[in-house]
């Protein structure tokens, strides 16, 4: 019997890179993990992931920054991927303002190459990473795939938005089924240091105050990531076809006559921060000082997915609620840390 393909799962030392290729594997796929394993937060974390992941039947890693070229090229060439998940990227809107050419690097040019490895070597579905940063300054709520995203406010969002872009001229050229995952402020075990959840968490822990901007006056749809997973893992199998319906008199920013489609990933259910930090206090036990901010550049004050589309496709709900996954991270959070 013919040996089944690797997906390829790249940023798989990253968070939600870690929990795709960690459900693939489990389900029985083989995985190869892509990782430059950078310093933009604690490669020990990092390195602890991968460990997780080398404990599982069918993984292999390998060590590539998506702007080397050459190096990519000759991957996607030896290994022809049937199926990519591209979860890689510079991530982070503040981190944007600091340092703007790791993000053109990694989600401009890196994407670039990814585009290329799947058009060259037969890809049937690639499957990407975007954001609700796309939204920018759009105020309508929910978020809808289906409203224009013309105004991102960082130059984050303007990065995924430029590869929703760039997929769909591969899709049409090139007919590459292409997915893009629009995940929206993704939360849960394992999870990044530089995120809401663990910053506050650790500063409650240390008697710290937390930062909380717009005065805490933001809302945010918290989704947990075995639900962004499972999203995930049901698209795989459903390349996108072409909308037969799409035309260019009245275009749907949300699909199109070539095999292109994004999607929300989003708990449809925003919370307050303050509720947030409320549930930490007790999941941790312990109460919190605050520290009201004002609101920070880049930063938008409420984020709420309409997932109608993902349910049409894949019957599929995110069902977490908050107060059990943050009963989750924090469990996850003292065992790690050994507290």
């Amino acid at each position: 019997m013919a040996a089944v393909a690797p997906i390829l799962v790249t940023g798989a030392a990253g968070f939600i890179g870690f929990h795709t290729a960690k459900r693939l594997l489990e389900a029985g796929r083989p995985v190869v993990g892509l990782d430059n394993l950078n310093a933009y937060y604690d490669p020990k974390l990092k390195d602890a992931r991968l460990a997780e992941l080398g404990k599982l039947a069918g993984f292999r890693f390998v060590k590539l920054d998506l702007a080397d070229r050459a190096g990519m090229a000759e991957l996607f060439k030896r290994e022809r991927f049937p199926h990519v998940v591209h979860l890689a990227a510079q991530a982070g809107v503040r981190y944007s303002l600091q340092d703007p050419h790791a993000y053109i690097d990694s989600n401009i040019s890196g994407f670039t190459n990814i585009l290329e490895g799947c058009r060259h070597n037969g890809c049937r579905h690639l499957l990407y990473a975007s954001s609700s940063s796309v939204y920018g300054s759009n105020s309508k709520m929910p978020f809808s795939v289906h409203d224009n995203v013309d105004h991102p406010l960082s130059l984050y969002g303007a990065s995924k938005k430029a590869n929703e872009l760039m997929a769909h001229s591969y899709a049409h050229l090139f007919r590459l089924p292409a997915t893009g995952l629009r995940f929206f402020t993704v939360y849960g075990p394992w999870g990044r240091p530089d995120m809401a959840m663990w910053l506050f968490a650790k500063a409650i822990l240390a008697d710290e105050p937390i930062k909380l901007f717009n005065r805490g006056n933001m809302r945010r749809d918290f989704t947990y990531v075995d639900d962004v997973v499972e999203s995930v893992v049901r698209l795989i199998e459903r390349p996108p076809a072409g909308n037969p319906q799409w035309s260019g008199n009245a275009p749907d920013p949300g699909s199109s006559a070539a095999p292109w489609r994004v999607y929300n990933i989003g708990n449809n259910n925003p919370v307050e921060l303050l509720e947030v930090v409320r549930l930490l206090e007790q999941a941790l036990g312990k109460k919190a000082q605050r520290e009201l901010m004002p609101m920070q550049p880049g930063d938008v004050p409420a984020t709420y997915a309409n997932v109608d589309d993902l349910m049409r496709e894949v019957d599929f709900m995110p069902k977490t609620p908050i107060a059990e996954g943050i009963k989750r991270f924090i469990a996850w959070y003292r065992d790690y840390h050994r507290l």
